[in-house]
């Protein structure tokens, strides 16, 4: 009973402003229920667009909404990042998913965008940058922790520090029905992920991998192209 006075002695003396940022904190950060509802109905108003059976989960940050796109039956789960900051931003396909704690960040304002295709499943913790652009075919799947930026600072000048040199970005592309595993890295020399193709966990991509190619590594080097036969090691 005193927790309860507490807070309703505590709303009562909230500004306007105040009890909006305090509606947010609410609504924004509960799971499930009638929160969930509210914050539907709050992102179909403020974000450029938002599908048919759409869903934001709690603590998700969105940052300049009126460049996100959410095709029908998208899920961003809770505490996910999503940062456009260009006209081209960010927009996830149908039926899209982005698990707990997936980063997407379109970093540049001129030139940044991120687009996920439809199916696609991005694993939790995975960390996506568009300096230049990233897309991401239909049906892809990427487990968790993979990490891919489409920029590298240079520092070939050792009397400078290495912030101030600048650096490279390229777009990156990834064909559709790729598998990348777990803790992946593709850094933007490796501009092309071809259609098909498997990335093992932990390699390292610094160059583009050819469709069907089966990569591992670091740096990543194909093994053989799905469909291939195995060879019988057991006849060396």
């Amino acid at each position: 009973m005193r927790a309860q006075k507490f807070f309703t002695e505590l709303h009562a003396k909230l500004s306007p402003e105040q009890m909006e940022e305090y509606h947010k904190a609410v609504f924004m950060n509960m799971e499930g229920g009638f929160a969930q509802s509210v914050r539907d109905e709050y992102y179909h108003g403020v974000l450029k667009h938002m599908g048919e059976n759409a869903h934001i989960g709690g603590g998700v940050r969105i940052v300049n909404p009126q460049f996100i796109s959410l095709g029908d039956n998208t899920q961003i789960h809770n505490n996910c990042t999503l940062i456009a900051n260009s006209e081209k931003g960010i927009t996830l396909d149908d039926g899209a998913r982005l698990k707990h704690g997936v980063y997407l960040d379109t970093e540049v304002a001129a030139t940044g965008y991120i687009r996920i295709g439809k199916r696609v499943y991005i694993g939790a913790g995975c960390c996506l940058h568009g300096h230049e652009g990233l897309e991401i075919g239909d049906d892809c799947l990427l487990a968790q922790n993979i990490t891919i930026t489409p920029y590298s600072h240079s520092f070939d000048n050792p009397a400078k520090i290495i912030y101030s040199q600048g650096g490279i970005q390229k777009k990156i592309v990834i064909g559709r029905d790729c598998y990348l595993g777990m803790n992946v890295c593709i850094v933007c020399t490796a501009e092309n992920i071809g259609e098909g193709a498997v990335v093992g966990a932990g390699s390292v991509v610094v160059r583009s991998i050819p469709p069907l190619a089966i990569a591992v590594g670091v740096p990543a080097k194909v093994l053989r192209y799905r469909g291939q036969i195995k060879p019988d090691k057991s006849k060396e």
